[in-house]
Order: C-alpha cells, then structure tokens, then sequence
C-alpha cells in the first residue's frame, strides 16, 4: 500500500487563517483535520497500464492542484481483481485508516463488491474504471458517482459508427464479469435500434490466453463484426489472434472498451482503423495536451481515460471539501452535485439524479501506419458525442433516485 501526503506550508497556513477565519473554522469540522482518498485499483495485473499506478499518480496530481487549504492524503492498494480482497481493504480504510473517499474502482465487480458497504460507513465513492451501466441504473446508490464511462456510452457510440461504416451482423466476444455483460447487452440493444444484427455471443473467463475456438465461431456465423467486450488483457490478446488467423480481413474487429495503452499494445498495424469512444484524448486540445504532458513527466506514459477521470473526479471532490468545509459524505455530494465540472476532461460536466457524470465523448479511429508522429499519436478525433445524447435517458432509467 502506497501513501503520499500534501501538507500546507505554515506561512500559507497563516496568511490563509488571517484573510478567510470563516473558511478556517470551517475545516475544524474535517475528521482528524484530514482529507483522505484511497485509489483502490489494479497495480499488478492485466490492466495496470490503463488503471494502476498512473490512476494513483493522476490522484496525486488532484491533491497537489486542489489540496491548498487542506490537509490531503492520498493512498493506494491493489484489489488483486477480486472483490473480497477489495472489500477487505474498504473496509480497513473506512474502519481503520479515516478514508473519505476511494476512487478509480477498477473492474465493475470490484465496484459493486465495495458500493454496499460505503453505503453504510456513508463513504463516497467516485468511479473511473467501473463501467458497468447499473452503476446509474438499477444498482444506483446516493454516495456514488460514475464519472468516467459507461457500457452504455460506448455502446451507443460504437453501434452508430460501425454500422454506418456496413458493419451489420455482429457477432460477441464477452468476458465472463459483470461489465462485459453490461456491455454486450448495451451494444446489443444499441446495433439493434440502428438496424444491425446480433448473430451471436461467445462468453469467455477473465485472461483467456486461446480465443481461437471463438473466433472461428464468429467467423463461422457470418459475422461482420466481431465486438470484443473485454479490458485491456482479453483485448489485447484477442486483437492479436483475430490478426494472426485473417480475420480482420474478412470483419471489423471492435474493441468496445479499448484505451490508449491497449491500442500501442496491439499496434498501428493490427490496430488501424478501428473505432473506440472515449471521453478523453490526450491530443484533441491545448488542455487536454498540457496535462498529459504533467502526467508523462511522472508516469512516463502518457494517459488513459481513466487516469483523467481519476484525477478530475478528485478534483472535483476536493474542491467540493473546501466550498463545506467538511468530508460529511452527503454534505459533500450536495455540493459536487451544485457545481459543474470545468476542466480538461470536461468542458461542462455536471453530476445527474442517477448519480452519472454528463460529459461529451469522442469517437475515434485508430491512425494507419505511418500517419502517426509519434509512439502515442494513434487517434484521429472523428466526432464530437454531445454528453446527453450517449447517456440513457433518464425517462428510462432504473435507478431508484431519479423521479419519475
């Protein structure tokens, strides 16, 4: 387990308590006098490079930047990809250790496997790399914000492109957990309602190493499109040995959630052309380019989707502390609710009633070889996804929160 503090200097500390006693007194009221955040992620397993130590460092960055006035630890765990071992370790830092908040969350039963017993310790959560749809619908809880991404925003992105792009009969590779069931059937729905076809669904466990059975099934029922519904490993993989075996030739191969590092994983050559929405890409604006930028110098990759969601969701959060001037979890989220997100990752973001955070996405397509300037230049931004239309409305949602 890593921690890292931020600690006011004292001489800020005075001229703070000089111009701003009311503010000051205010942060009496913080437990212990102290602001703590746990990044509970993947530090060592498959998707290390999307999640991991960069989600800690992108937390890191946000206490650094909006910590002044606060007294800001940040500290971090490996859930291994097993919810028990990650609901040992909530529950040692809600019990034991006085954290506030966690976040990145990765892997959706990780994230389901926490959510109830924040609930009960009245802990916020603040979810980067847990996907899965029911986090705004059905399993939706008041302490909990998605922030990042959806299964139903990449559904609803990837459906639209790779069908008018003739991608019409689609066949699925779906890891055996809760996301990549989310998404398949969010993808389903989606090809469906733009007048695709679903002719099959191939359901694999976590780090399968051998995908060829599957996708000779795929090719097998006449698929156009193979849609991986998978994390960075299983896609990785995946990618490769649909390559290896021609089919790329004969089928649009989609990896529904896909990031950065997977694609200069697989590479420009196997990769080229394949779409993926996403809510951030390091080189779409001067913004986005200036803090990745900040992020290289530490992490010495450049980052994902995640990792920007990691460090605006904290962000966001600590800048909610400071405005209340306590860590009081349903007092804080009246607040993060009361204010729009403005930053690199979200021009006008703001929390909805199903506790989704509304942002713009892009659709994107993976650059051919030889277009790219660089070992991180691998996107072309093709569209502009206006946040409220890739979220599902919420006169359809089932979350218990939203009225009706």
């Amino acid at each position: 387990m890593a921690h890292s503090s931020f600690h006011v200097p004292a001489a800020i500390w005075l001229a703070l308590a000089m111009s701003a006693a009311p503010a000051a007194a205010q942060t009496a009221n913080l437990s212990g006098g102290k602001v703590k955040v746990g990044v509970l992620t993947d530090i060592a397993g498959p998707t290390a490079l999307a999640n991991g130590k960069g989600s800690v460092i992108a937390a890191e960055m946000a206490a650094e930047d909006f910590g002044a006035g606060l007294n800001v630890e940040v500290i971090s765990a490996d859930h291994s990809g097993k919810p028990d071992t990650g609901s040992q370790i909530a529950a040692r830092w809600f019990d034991v250790e006085g954290v506030d908040a966690i976040a990145d969350m990765q892997g959706s039963p990780i994230g389901f496997a926490v959510q109830n017993l924040a609930v009960q310790k009245s802990k916020i959560m603040l979810l980067s790399g847990s996907t899965s749809s029911d986090f705004n619908g059905k399993a939706c809880s008041p302490l909990t914000v998605q922030w990042t991404v959806d299964t139903y925003n990449l559904a609803k992105g990837a459906a639209k492109a790779v069908i008018e792009a003739g991608g019409t009969r689609w066949y699925f590779l779906t890891v055996d957990q809760a996301y990549g069931h989310a998404l398949s059937r969010d993808t389903s729905e989606q090809v469906k309602l733009n007048g695709g076809q679903v002719v099959g669904n191939s359901v694999f466990p976590p780090n399968t190493s051998d995908f060829a059975s599957f996708l000779l099934t795929a090719s097998n029922a006449g698929a156009n499109v193979i849609a991986i519904a998978a994390s960075s490993g299983d896609t990785v993989t995946a990618l490769k040995q649909a390559d290896e075996f021609g089919l790329s030739a004969k089928a649009k191969v989609v990896p529904l959630q896909s990031v950065l590092t997977d694609m200069r994983a697989v590479g420009l050559k196997i990769a080229h052309d394949a779409y993926e929405v996403s809510p951030f890409y390091w080189d779409r604006t001067p913004e986005t380019r200036a803090w990745a930028e900040r992020f290289y110098a530490k992490a010495k990759i450049m980052p994902t989707s995640f990792h920007a969601g990691v460090y605006s969701s904290v962000a966001h959060y600590l800048k909610a502390v400071k405005a209340v001037g306590t860590d009081e979890a349903p007092t804080v989220m009246k607040q993060m609710e009361k204010e729009r997100v403005h930053d690199f990752f979200a021009a006008d973001g703001y929390i909805r009633a199903d506790r989704k955070m509304i942002h713009d996405m892009y659709l994107l397509q993976v650059k051919k070889p030889g277009e790219n300037k660089g070992d991180w230049d691998l996107y072309n931004v093709v569209q502009t996804l206006p946040g409220e239309s890739v979220n599902r409305p919420l006169s359809e949602s089932a979350c218990s929160l939203v009225k009706k």
